[in-house]
């Protein structure tokens, strides 16, 4: 089992991104809007901003209560969207139920959707474009693969089957309510899970030699709290020390996806910028 070390490559990306921003002189303004506190969504922020900091960038949050409107959400986007200090626009996800998330992913700027939400927009979303840079860099060949993609989403699994797609992938798509989902991941060469469920996939649902990916991150009770003095813990969709055994690849969590996520999204960023320099 090798380990796809995606916080390692997405510093390297990062790296490589600093000197383009320096050599092209660029000054990105990123603009997140969190909606609530959803634990996931915090703790992508803070890798976002550790992130846009050391990079140089000029990132703002806008905070707003999970009670906030439709109406209040579309007149910020579009405040922020007639700002042409912005080069980038993010609502981070999940979004509370009272707001249609498609209508606001569709209200973004397309020059400035750097999320890639929008339905014409021209940015791979990032989680995707990240999946597919950390199978790139590792050499994994998808073409011909059986690729199983364990949720539909529009932010990560249907984005990440398409660009799978394109590079010859053959893919299906399921989520954590498919009728015996075993026997479709015991199917796959290549296993995307990502439907926010702990250990929803384990060793015995997994081929033999599987690349297996895991975007999810979930904070759950550490049942070690009394030794690590940590009443809680990050993990995966994958039980990690399960499917390990049996995957010849596999995304750790943290450290897998989710550097990755955000450094294709800077990356998004810095290729906005440029068009707009």
């Amino acid at each position: 089992m090798k380990i796809l070390d995606g916080k390692t490559l997405s510093q390297v990306i990062i790296g490589k991104l600093k000197k383009e921003i320096v050599a092209n002189d660029l000054k990105p303004k990123l603009v997140i809007v969190q909606v609530g506190s959803d634990p996931s969504s915090i703790i992508y922020i803070k890798q976002k901003e550790k992130t846009a900091n050391f990079l140089g960038l000029n990132l703002e949050i806008i905070r707003k209560d999970s009670t906030v409107s439709q109406i209040e959400i579309e007149g910020l986007i579009d405040k922020l969207n007639k700002d042409i200090e912005i080069q980038g626009i993010i609502v981070q996800k999940p979004l509370p139920a009272q707001i249609n998330s498609d209508q606001i992913d569709a209200s973004i700027n397309l020059g400035k959707d750097i999320d890639g939400l929008n339905p014409r927009s021209s940015f791979v979303p990032a989680s995707a474009r990240g999946i597919v840079e950390l199978l790139d860099y590792y050499k994994v060949n998808v073409s011909g693969k059986k690729v199983v993609i364990v949720g539909t989403s529009k932010l990560v699994g249907r984005p990440t089957g398409l660009q799978l797609k394109k590079k010859g992938a053959l893919v299906t798509f399921c989520d954590d309510k498919t009728s015996d989902l075993a026997s479709k991941t015991k199917e796959a060469d290549i296993l995307v899970v990502a439907v926010g469920k702990p250990k929803l996939i384990t060793g015995q649902m997994v081929k033999k030699g599987a690349i297996v990916i895991d975007v999810g991150i979930n904070r759950v009770q550490n049942q070690e709290s009394r030794i690590k003095n940590l009443k809680s813990k990050i993990v995966g969709d994958v039980d990690f020390d399960s499917v390990s055994k049996i995957a010849s690849y596999i995304t750790p969590v943290p450290g897998g996806v989710g550097p990755m996520t955000v450094a294709a999204l800077m990356q998004n960023l810095v290729d906005a910028a440029k068009k707009n320099s």
